[in-house]
């Protein structure tokens, strides 16, 4: 969306902390022996608690208030009962919700307890890239530049990008033109990012695989040629200069 006014940009910065303070608490409240199904449960009443809805349940009928994958699932992992957390799992939380009408949406990849896979590296790239992405944007920078950056970075760092997965405008809903902040270059899209304008900017950082793909439960999103993904995501305000991080209170940078 396009703040045209103040009482547009608090009802952005309102939602988009509930969401950033969602995604916090739920990541540290994440334990060994944990199921999915319960955090995700955790994640619902805190959004409940600040009157906030679930934007993938309420949007798509997802079953979960937030999407939650584990290991070598790279998105939209639905919460489980089933699904038990072990020490050294990868994990990813994505949280996106809406109050009094605008949508705000962030995500981070972490490893839960002890690193005894080396999931490390690839999970400090993803946060890497994605700060290194945003102190890029501002208005008038080309949406295709900073997928060009994005995947140069995970080159240098020996990874590779999901190809179809994206970053996207939110506001007034939770995906939102422009809808193709993808994380490579594509030479053809000539459109730039523009000042006042609201968008969650997400990298796909990833050891093998190019391209997600659904999986039989009409869902979760696998790696096409197996490995690990992670993702770290956040709702940002272009300006003409650094942009405003309005999820900035989810911590997935500290």
């Amino acid at each position: 969306m396009s703040i045209t006014k103040e009482s547009e940009l608090v009802g952005m910065q309102k939602i988009s902390e509930v969401v950033a303070t969602t995604l916090r608490l739920m990541r540290e409240y994440a334990k060994v022996g944990m199921s999915t199904k319960e955090l995700d449960a955790y994640g619902g009443k805190l959004l409940k608690k600040h009157g906030a809805k679930s934007a993938p349940f309420e949007t798509y009928g997802f079953p979960g208030y937030t999407c939650i994958s584990v290991n070598t699932e790279a998105a939209h992992g639905i919460p489980s009962t089933k699904k038990i957390l072990k020490e050294g799992d990868l994990i990813n939380i994505d949280v996106s919700a809406e109050l009094n009408g605008f949508w705000s949406d962030n995500g981070g990849s972490f490893i839960l307890d002890k690193d005894l896979h080396n999931h490390q590296p690839l999970v400090d790239a993803s946060k890497y890239i994605l700060q290194k992405a945003i102190n890029r944007i501002k208005d008038g920078v080309k949406i295709a530049d900073v997928g060009h950056l994005i995947e140069t970075e995970a080159k240098k760092k020996g990874f590779k990008v999901i190809e179809n997965l994206a970053g996207h405008g939110v506001g007034r809903s939770l995906h939102e033109a422009p809808d193709n902040i993808l994380n490579y270059r594509v030479r053809s899209n000539r459109e730039r990012f523009k000042k006042n304008t609201t968008v969650a900017i997400e990298t796909f950082i990833s050891t093998r695989s190019n391209t997600a793909v659904e999986l039989n439960d009409g869902w979760t999103l696998v790696g096409n040629r197996g490995g690990y993904v992670t993702q770290h995501e956040h709702t940002i305000l272009v300006t003409d200069a650094a942009p405003v991080i309005l999820t900035q209170a989810n911590g997935i940078w500290n």
